[in-house]
């Protein structure tokens, strides 16, 4: 029986073997992503162990049967399904996946993934950045990390932004953040000559756990930035972008009068238009008031169109990638060409990147090499009050019944000195006079590191930020400004080169160890920084119009001893500096689920004397994974982490400026001069303070990061308290010695805040993605320990221009507006008691209002989707608590200016006789004040903005693969679309004056091929 039971048992096993046989079979297929094959992809049938990898080219072969389901895993792509059914081909397109690309946090020195970093930063891919119109990518970076407070200086192509992280943290010191690009120390305020369609990520560190690591340069928190690299085993793929955009000037609520309007206001003044001198040009003189016909027939001038236009911008970027079986390179060649705005402005670069990466398991080395070359055309007097020299004040402010077309002549001009023909002087010299930068940047930086043993690593990076600008700035002989002001020796010719070089080189030891569930790393630095500055100009006075051309000697003319009207002017500028510093790192783990680490930083600073020069900086941090409990197992959260840190951080860049800035303040300096009876006589001209030292910063951050449902839900929170101390600022001494005042470290300055970073995964299945984020910050700051008396009048410890102890910094500090008396039309005001009065003392009737330019809300949110192929995104950018003098909206509001600028026809509603009720005074002689620094026009300035938008369509592998391609995406983007605000001026976003460069509309189209 047993014989036969076995042979019946075989036959069983047998048959059940051949049927499974019968239903396994081969698949086969590639795995791409928008570069093209991906070698390395694991492939494995899913809830078994059974898998394969494809190989140089993506393809792969795995035995599987009918009904299982393959799992696609790379790192930092999101993970793929398919389902095997009778195909024998499946072939699979990764994208990368921003979730996962956050797993790892980028310090700078460092890498360390999220789960087990216990400080706050926010990282953002490459996605966010690339692809947009701007010529400064810190630009793109506005209302996407919260915290970060991005003031955009001008729409001028390339123009520097003002960055600023968790409040102001300086008064007089600089306020912007590190920029580190690929290890290297970067200008902050250049980034003209970058490509952004380089750039892979960018890291914002934000609390002391961070940014102490960099002491002495890390108080107002550190940038990262990472450029692309390639991948190892990988065939060439070749990637290009365009993009083509149009800017338009941003509109306004001004209302600008037309002619008709003009004409009307010039009537109620009881002015006639008559001509203008000897030039045949209708203009307001001593003629009899108009007519209604003849204000009829007045003619409308377009000056809008005489000094802006519809800029246009080209994007070209071509990358080509490739890796062998030990290193991989990334080349990006790239060419930016925008035109401004207003007329003449331009930016035009050439970009070229060569990125190589490689080694074996025991020795590593890296490469970045970034060659940048551009020029950039800059109208000056941009922001200015000369009515013969801002182009948007000829923009804006001309007449409306004057024509362009009816220039005058130059000698006409010079003749007839009359403040209306302003937009024609402006004309002469925005088309006649030169404003030309060109830069050579060079960033290149070289890495390696050698496993000394299993646990022990020596590295070393050094790196170099090279700029060698040329200035060209010429004054035309034949224009406006040079035949008024220099008829003898009419125009000029500046020119100056400048070449700075900051060094930087970094070497480590890490060592690092794991045992049962400990893990301890420990590492000592050391850092050397040094930058140098030559600097080298002139001013040729007076050129020959016959030879003149900008940029070449041609047109310069000789002095001689008859007179000194040719006389040029030299200059020569030669400034060093340097830092040096020794820092260590401890960081200890405990299973993935407790962590603490600590930093140690000792930094020397060429700023200060010898006395002083070192100082001592310091971090601790810790975490806590809550998520990693045995009672978190089965709850909705997949991430919960508490984390907390305390640390001090340095500003030696105490008076704000470059590296080069105040380099011997602490020194006694005494200069040549002329004295008594025309002698030559030297004097003391600056008084040294040797205990001069750095600005320090005390931040305490506690953050919790949490993920729920699948992190369907995730995001962050943190909570700071920080305190600057030591600040530099003036000190009033005696002034016996001729000095006034000292050079000290006296006063603090606190900002305490929240910022909140939230992404909610609204819709997500295969064929729709549709996610809502959001960032945003509170912040608070106020001044204390103020280096002043009590004030007799306010009774607070002030300094107007800065602030009140107790005050937040740069408080607004007015006489109060009241509006009109409707007796005579004239402005009424607020003593500082509260009482109405027409004439208010400046002196003693000012106020602390508790506003300023200062954000206290900011943040952005955004909608994120993709349909089968179709993509799109929507951004909108607010922020809440700036209040600012509009001067657009006074100068637009000045009834000293009829029959010289164009008005607001809000002035048509002004005070008369019979119109007694109104908020504009009286037009008339006297019924203005408009003498006092009242708020009468402090603007609210709160907005909300639609940012950025974008929509496009990327073709399915199926269609790219019969036109030989794997990429090919199409889209449409704009900036800046929609702002909704109570501030009726052209930039809402811009903290600036009046009368400025505004951030434009832009609109654009672009194409990315990759093969």
């Amino acid at each position: 029986m047993k014989t036969k039971f076995n042979g019946i048992l075989t036959l069983l096993l047998a048959l059940v073997v051949q049927i499974s046989f019968a239903q396994q079979k081969t698949v086969s297929g590639t795995v791409t992503d928008d570069s093209g094959a991906l070698p390395g992809v694991s492939i494995v049938i899913k809830g078994t162990s059974t898998g394969t990898e494809t190989n140089f080219d993506g393809k792969y072969t795995l035995k599987v049967s009918k009904g299982d389901v393959l799992v696609f895993r790379y790192l930092g792509y999101k993970v793929v399904e398919r389902v095997v059914n009778n195909s024998n081909s499946i072939n699979i397109k990764l994208v990368e996946d921003a979730n996962v690309l956050e797993e790892i946090v980028v310090t700078g020195y460092t890498t360390i993934t999220k789960a087990k970093a216990s400080t706050s930063s926010t990282q953002l891919n490459a996605s966010a950045i690339e692809n947009r119109p701007s010529g400064n990518l810190v630009n793109s970076l506005a209302g996407q990390v919260p915290g970060l407070d991005i003031s955009i200086s001008s729409g001028q192509p390339g123009a520097n932004a003002l960055v600023q992280l968790r409040g102001v943290n300086s008064i007089n010191g600089n306020t912007e953040p590190l920029f580190i690009l690929d290890g290297t120390p970067v200008d902050e305020d250049n980034f003209r000559s970058i490509n952004q369609n380089e750039i892979a990520s960018v890291t914002v560190l934000k609390d002391a756990g961070a940014t102490a690591i960099y002491g002495s340069r890390g108080a107002n928190g550190v940038i990262v930035i990472k450029t692309k690299t390639g991948r190892k085993n990988a065939p060439l793929a070749v990637n290009f972008n365009s993009v083509y955009s149009i800017s338009q000037f941003p509109s306004d609520k001004y209302n600008l009068m037309n002619s008709q309007q003009y004409a009307t206001l010039e009537r109620q003044r009881g002015i006639g238009l008559g001509s203008g001198a000897s030039v045949g040009i209708s203009y307001p003189a001593n003629g009899s008031p108009l007519t209604d016909e003849q204000i009829a027939a007045l003619p409308n001038g377009n000056w809008e169109d005489e000094f802006l236009r519809m800029g246009q911008t080209k994007n070209h970027t071509l990358t080509l990638t490739s890796g062998g079986e030990n290193s991989s390179q990334f080349t990006s060649l790239g060419y930016f060409e925008q035109e401004g705005i207003l007329a003449v402005s331009d930016l035009k670069r050439f970009n070229l990147r060569n990125n190589i990466n490689g080694g074996s398991d025991k020795f590593k080395y890296g490469t970045s090499v970034s060659l940048n070359y551009s020029t950039n055309n800059t109208p000056t007097s941009v922001g200015t009050s000369g009515i013969n020299q801002n182009p948007f004040f000829g923009a804006n402010g001309a007449l409306p019944y004057l024509l362009p077309e009816e220039t005058p002549t130059v000698q006409e001009l010079v003749d007839n000195l009359i403040f209306g023909y302003s937009p024609y002087f402006i004309q002469e010299k925005l088309f006649k006079d030169v404003s030309l930068v060109e830069e050579l940047k060079i960033i290149a930086s070289v890495n390696a590191s050698l496993n000394l043993t299993d646990n022990l690593v020596a590295s070393v990076n050094t790196g170099v930020d090279y700029q060698a600008t040329s200035f060209v700035g010429t004054r035309d002989p034949e224009g406006f400004n040079a035949q008024y002001f220099n008829p003898e020796n009419p125009g000029f010719s500046s020119q100056n080169s400048r070449r700075r070089a900051a060094f930087n080189t970094t070497a480590s030891l890490n060592y690092n160890i794991e045992f049962d569930k400990h893990t301890i790393n420990a590492g000592i630095y050391t850092e050397y920084f040094k930058a140098f500055l030559r600097d080298f100009g002139f001013t040729s006075n007076g050129l020959n119009p016959k030879t003149f051309f900008p940029g070449d000697g041609a047109g310069f003319i000789g002095d001689n001893a008859n007179d000194d009207l040719f006389v040029d002017t030299v200059f020569a500028n030669r400034i060093d500096a340097g830092l040096l510093s020794y820092f260590g790192t401890l960081d200890y783990d405990y299973d993935s689920t407790l962590g603490l680490s600590a930093t140690f930083r000792r930094d020397a600073s060429y700023r200060f004397s010898t006395t002083n020069r070192w100082a001592n900086f310091w971090s601790v941090s810790g975490r806590v994974n809550i998520d990693q409990f045995d009672f978190m197992e089965d709850s909705v959260f997949n991430q919960l982490k508490l984390r907390g840190s305390y640390g001090t951080t340095g500003n030696q860049r105490i008076n704000g400026g470059n590296y080069y800035t105040s380099p011997d303040l602490a020194f006694d300096f005494f200069a040549t001069g002329v004295g008594y009876n025309g002698e030559q006589t030297i004097g003391l001209s600056q008084l040294g303070n040797d205990t001069l030292k750095w600005e320090t910063v005390a931040q305490a951050n506690i953050g919790l990061d949490f993920g729920l449902w699948n992190s369907r839900l995730r995001g962050s929170v943190d909570y700071y308290r920080k305190k600057t101390t030591d600040l530099f600022q003036s000190l009033p001494v005696s002034a016996i010695t001729s000095v006034t005042s000292i050079n000290s470290n006296v006063g603090s300055l606190h900002n305490n805040g929240l910022d909140v970073n939230l992404a909610y995964d609204i819709i997500k299945n295969n064929d729709f993605k549709l996610t809502f984020n959001t960032v945003a910050n509170f912040n608070k700051n106020y001044l204390a320990d103020l280096p002043a008396e009590v004030d007799e009048v306010t009774g607070e410890v002030q300094i107007v221009g800065i602030g009140r102890n107790g005050g937040p910094i740069f408080e607004r500090f007015d006489v109060r507006y009241a509006g009109v008396n409707p007796a005579n039309g004239n402005e009424l005001f607020y003593d500082k008691d509260g009482n109405i009065t027409e004439t208010p003392n400046p002196d003693t009737d000012r106020v602390w209002s508790g506003l300023n330019t200062t954000p206290e809300v900011q943040g952005s949110f955004a909608f994120n989707g993709d349909f089968k192929g179709f993509f799109f995104e929507a951004q909108f950018a607010y922020v809440l608590g700036v209040d600012q003098l509009d001067f657009d909206y006074a100068n637009f509001m000045d009834p000293g200016a009829i029959s010289q600028f164009n008005l607001s026809s809000d002035l048509l509603r002004a005070w008369t006789p019979t119109n007694r009720i109104t908020d504009v005074p009286s037009i008339q002689p006297g019924g203005n004040v408009g003498t006092f620094a009242s708020n009468r026009f402090l603007a609210d300035k709160d907005y909300l903005r639609l940012r950025f938008a974008s929509i496009g369509y990327a073709f399915p592998q199926e269609v790219l693969k019969k036109v030989g391609l794997n990429t090919l995406r199409i889209f449409a983007n704009g900036e800046n679309l929609v702002t909704f605000t109570k501030f009726r001026g052209f930039d809402a976003a811009s903290r600036l004056s009046g009368r400025e460069y505004p951030t434009p509309v832009t609109f654009s189209l672009g194409v990315e091929i990759g093969l």
